[in-house]
């Protein structure tokens, strides 16, 4: 008899123990809503119908995240890294750290419409984390990144910490990147406006500050440097996204995260 219960309860501990693996790995490829202002709704994998998602609302690969006018949401992905959506934000989470056949853990999400601030924690080695737009790809490292995608598909990224790979051909890993290096510019004097350059395919690393702005057809239509004291930079949705990582990265500034 006591052989017997031996075994049934070193059968009881495997079995709990593989529960609470299950758990935590399953954890480690969900997000979570962790703020809601307005009307915030999701899209399941598997269903054509928006449900409101409320705070602590799971988002797990292949959901849709949308917020309507005058609303905004933050997603905290696997306790690691924090995307926010600005009003009229549409993302698809096309991946959350899966195993990719190259055993590489890769996290792609997909802005199609609207705005985004991502602050993404400092990826590793066998670690991808893209974020893609109509006609751009970005492959993120540590990073505070803003991306925007209006309605004509025109897209902008600012990078306030950390650097991003941006391209237009993100399935071409040959490409050289080119560097949008800071420079000192002559005081003020007219200039040519902004014009698209060539649509050949290209790659930059955009730094710390740097900013680039893509046409819908996928040329680069201006690029280089900008400043807190811009007027964009002000805004309400930067300031809100500056004391939310306030907040989630124990009260620092978001120049001094990580």
């Amino acid at each position: 008899m006591r052989m017997i219960n031996k075994v049934v309860l070193f059968l009881f501990i495997i079995v709990f123990s593989s529960v609470l693996l299950t758990g935590e790995s399953n954890d480690e490829k969900k997000g979570v809503v962790t703020y809601v202002d307005g009307q915030v709704k999701r899209k399941a994998v598997d269903t054509e119908d928006w449900q409101n998602a409320p705070v602590n609302t799971e988002v797990i690969s292949g959901d849709k995240v949308r917020t309507y006018q005058q609303s905004r949401a933050e997603l905290d992905i696997a306790k690691l890294d924090i995307i926010r959506l600005a009003p009229r934000t549409i993302i698809d989470i096309l991946k959350l750290y899966e195993e990719t056949k190259e055993k590489k853990i890769k996290t792609s999400l997909h802005l199609e419409e609207g705005e985004l601030w991502a602050a993404v924690h400092e990826i590793e080695m066998n670690t991808d984390f893209d974020i893609s737009a109509p006609i751009a790809a970005a492959a993120i490292t540590g990073t505070v990144l803003r991306m925007n995608v209006n309605s004509d598909t025109t897209t902008q990224l600012k990078v306030y910490k950390g650097e991003v790979r941006i391209t237009n051909a993100p399935e071409n890993k040959t490409l050289q990147p080119q560097s949008l290096v800071p420079h000192e510019i002559p005081g003020p004097h007219q200039i040519q406006g902004p014009h698209e350059v060539s649509m050949d395919e290209w790659v930059y690393i955009v730094k710390a500050m740097q900013q680039i702005t893509i046409g819908s057809n996928g040329s680069v239509v201006s690029k280089g440097t900008f400043s807190t004291e811009d007027k964009d930079e002000k805004s309400s949705w930067v300031e809100w996204n500056k004391e939310r990582d306030k907040l989630k990265f124990q009260k620092k500034p978001w120049y001094q995260i990580w």
